[in-house]
Parts: C-alpha cells; sequence; structure tokens
C-alpha cells in the first residue's frame, strides 16, 4: 500500500474516502449459512461429488427455516469434491480461490464497485464456470483490479465494454443447465492485474505450490462482499 494517488492497492482502497460501493446481491438478511466442502466435511458421505441437485436438496434442508443465505469459503481444501475432475488432480489443483455465495437461482448480482465488463462468455462442461462475467475495476484512486463472477445464467450476461456504476445490477445466478452443473451460487474471485496475466481467469483453484504467492494474483475475495 502506499499513499500516492492512483497507487492505492485492492483491499487498501475500502480504507479511502473515494471508492463508492454497494452490495452484490442487496437486501440479505439474517445469519449466513456456511457450507463445509473440505476433505473432513460429512456431506460427502454416500453421495457421488458430482451429483450436485443431491447436494442442493442438503443444502435447501439445512438452510430451511434457518438462513437464506450462504458462503462456502476462500483457500478451502476441496480435493474430494474435486475427486472427478481429472485436470484438478493431474495439476492437484484443489484449493478454492474464490468465495461461494449461495442465493437461489435467478438471484440478481449488482456491481459492487463502479465496474466495466472486460469480458463474458461459457465455459461448457462439467463443473466448470458456465456462464460467467469479468468485471474490470479502474479509477484515478486505485489501481486497476478485476472481480470474476462464475454459475451464471446466461440469458443475462451483459455485452463486454457495458459500464456499470455501483449498485447496478450486471447479471443473474444461474441453474443447474448453465451453471456447469453447480449447486446454486456465484463463485466471485479477485484478480490483480498480474493474476490475469497469468491465467487466472481461468482457474478457480491452486495448488499448494502456489499457496505462498497466490494473494498476489487471487487476493481474499471477502472485502469486495459488503452487506
Amino acid at each position: 500500500m502506499t499513499g500516492l494517488s492512483g497507487e492505492l492497492r485492492y483491499p487498501y482502497i475500502f480504507y479511502g474516502e473515494n471508492t463508492r460501493r454497494a452490495p452484490l446481491v442487496p437486501d440479505l438478511r439474517g445469519d449466513p449459512y456456511i457450507l463445509d466442502l473440505s476433505p473432513e466435511s460429512s456431506l460427502f458421505d454416500g453421495i457421488d461429488p458430482r451429483d450436485q441437485r443431491r447436494y442442493q436438496h442438503i443444502i435447501d434442508e439445512q438452510m430451511s427455516g434457518r438462513c437464506t443465505w450462504g458462503f462456502a469459503s476462500y483457500m478451502e481444501d476441496r480435493r474430494k469434491l474435486l475427486s472427478s475432475c481429472p485436470q484438478m488432480q493431474r495439476e492437484e489443483r484443489f484449493f478454492h480461490l474464490g468465495l461461494d455465495i449461495i442465493v437461489p437461482a435467478g438471484t440478481g448480482l449488482h456491481a459492487p464497485l463502479d465496474s466495466v465488463v472486460e469480458f463474458q462468455g461459457y465455459e461448457e462442461g462439467e463443473g466448470n464456470y458456465g456462464a460467467f462475467v469479468l468485471l474490470r475495476h479502474s479509477s484515478v484512486h486505485f489501481r486497476t483490479f478485476y472481480s470474476l463472477y462464475g454459475h451464471l445464467s446466461l440469458a443475462s450476461l451483459p455485452p463486454r465494454n457495458r459500464e456499470f456504476r455501483a449498485g447496478e445490477r450486471f447479471a443473474v445466478v444461474g441453474d443447474f443447465d448453465e451453471n456447469g452443473n453447480w449447486f446454486h451460487h456465484t463463485h466471485l474471485q479477485v484478480l490483480t492485474e498480474k493474476g490475469l496475466d497469468e491465467g487466472f481467469l481461468s482457474r478457480g483453484y491452486c495448488s499448494a505450490k502456489d499457496l505462498p504467492v497466490i494473494r498476489a494474483f487471487c487476493p481474499s475475495p471477502l472485502m469486495l462482499f459488503t452487506l
């Protein structure tokens, strides 16, 4: 971090006076449900790791009458969940680089900061992002960085270069047939410019050897998520 104009880095930008921010999902109330996807989780007992409809049923049961939204953690070890993903196994990429925000399919997502759509697309394949959006956040008051949102509704994707002010809706959480066949949530990941250059747009997980330096590429997205 530095005090020079234009040099504040994420997440220190939020301690400045010139960053306009808004909730990604407005009007969330109550305590969040915390979903454990670590190897020790009982969620995997007797269930195929790719049976996401079954997981959705379990999540809905556990949240019923208690929580209306939830989280699954940044930097969580998910080797058991990824046991049926050959590339993850081959590269030993098990550590989650995003924050999974658990909300119903059809929930609108709103720009957390003033943003421009840097990229959007559809990543086909079981367990991938499905529909996704990459927003660029730039200002004279801080260094440019990006936020990535996966598992969205394909029909809701905004066009490239579309500008959004903080608080404007830019996309919608997708259902199984368009979100990579995942339980209903969005994957929120922050990328620095270096992280984008190093290819982390297409990597939602890293390996143990990446951990000592990963925050230079994909720092915690928790500060970007505000109630």
